[in-house]
């Protein structure tokens, strides 16, 4: 296959979570060949995910793709390829901030919920509990006064005692206002440094990679992928919402494609 010109080339930029993976962690087929028609044409087809590092590499291999970088939890971290690290990448950019006060803040409003803290490493701490595997493969439990130990990418909070309605009015009481949040699909709250998503890690690789941002495609279903979907709109690109999306991720995109488990990402791709 001809590789496409450095001018012709498109940035895709694919969150994991409903859009990649099905709900049950299914990778369908038909995704993996348009994703692999793509890299092979010479597109760099990388992920932005709100996962951990650890949770994210895995994907890397399940998709067998390379890419000169990837954006992990929310855009906090992103990677730059490196064949000498042990993973084959390693840490090019993290953003971190102090999360005693934004924990201090929440935890009066949330007494029952459960915390974890990451690090830049890549470690959790946490209190409480988590569905398996959720934190990745390094975590520690720890009281909640010492989950501020270290200088932090993300807390994560999940109460499963609210319904979604309830605890999305809950955030807003709370005034996060020195923070970046997203609520997820459950009782699920993701904060992040102030001002950083995955639509500031992107901006920063796609100029890095010198390509228009009219040459960019960015796939997401998820309240995380908001500002991501705003991003590649406003730079003349494509925000490509799943069809399973909430109201509000479809109001940020440019379009929609169909849900993930009716292969949405596979026609998308298509039409790159």
């Amino acid at each position: 296959m001809t590789s496409v010109s450095a001018t012709e080339r498109y940035l895709i930029a694919l969150d994991i979570d409903g859009t990649v993976l099905h709900e049950d962690g299914t990778l369908p087929d038909a995704a993996v060949r348009e994703i692999h028609r793509l890299r092979d044409a010479g597109h760099e087809v990388m992920l932005a995910t709100g996962r951990s590092v650890a949770m994210t590499l895995p994907v890397l291999d399940r998709l067998d793709i390379t890419p000169a970088y990837v954006v992990a939890s929310n855009g906090a971290i992103t990677l730059k390829r490196d064949p000498s690290a042990p993973t084959g990448y390693r840490r090019h950019y993290v953003e971190t901030f102090d999360a005693t006060d934004v924990l201090t803040r929440i935890r009066p409003h949330l007494k029952y919920a459960n915390y974890a803290v990451e690090n830049e490493e890549g470690v959790y701490r946490y209190t409480g509990r988590f569905p398996d595997g959720a934190l990745g493969a390094v975590s520690l439990e720890v009281p909640f006064e010492q989950l501020c130990a270290e200088p932090a990418t993300r807390v994560v909070v999940i109460s499963p005692s609210h319904g979604m309605e309830e605890f999305l009015h809950l955030v807003e009481l709370m005034g996060l206002h020195q923070v970046s949040y997203n609520v997820g699909w459950t009782a699920w709250l993701d904060i992040a440094p102030d001002g950083v998503n995955k639509s500031t890690a992107l901006e920063r690789v796609r100029a890095t990679l010198d390509i228009d941002g009219s040459r960019v495609v960015a796939v997401g279903d998820g309240r995380n992928d908001i500002e991501m979907l705003g991003w590649a709109v406003a730079g003349g690109g494509r925000g490509v919402a799943m069809g399973q999306a909430p109201e509000e991720v479809v109001a940020a995109a440019s379009e929609v494609t169909a849900p993930d488990v009716e292969n949405g990402l596979a026609l998308a791709l298509a039409q790159v």
